[in-house]
């Protein structure tokens, strides 16, 4: 039976055009310090082989306070929502429920 406490994620980033290389950037640098978060299970960041403006990150966090604190993290903050954001012209974030 799986974890009905866990939490999946999927965010969908275009990224501006432009911008591609600073994303990549920021992606690399993120990822690291997000990986080490304790109630991070898993991430996964890919970028489209058919448009390198769009990416996927895929993530898995142990329940609800472990997302919430990943949001209040100083990396999300300053590399995310400071940084990236404002090179993005969509992102979108859909929850899931293992099932």
């Amino acid at each position: 039976m799986p974890d009905q406490q866990k939490r999946a994620f999927t965010v969908h980033w275009i990224v501006k055009e432009n911008e591609v290389a600073a994303a990549l950037d920021i992606i690399t640098r993120f990822a690291p310090l997000a990986r080490n978060e304790p109630g991070l299970e898993m991430l996964t960041v890919q970028q489209s082989a058919e448009d390198p403006r769009k990416f996927m990150f895929y993530e898995i966090f142990s329940d609800d306070a472990a997302f919430a604190a990943h949001q209040e993290t100083a990396h999300f903050k300053q590399m995310i929502m400071e940084e990236a954001l404002p090179k993005l012209s969509h992102r979108e974030r859909v929850a899931y429920r293992l099932v």
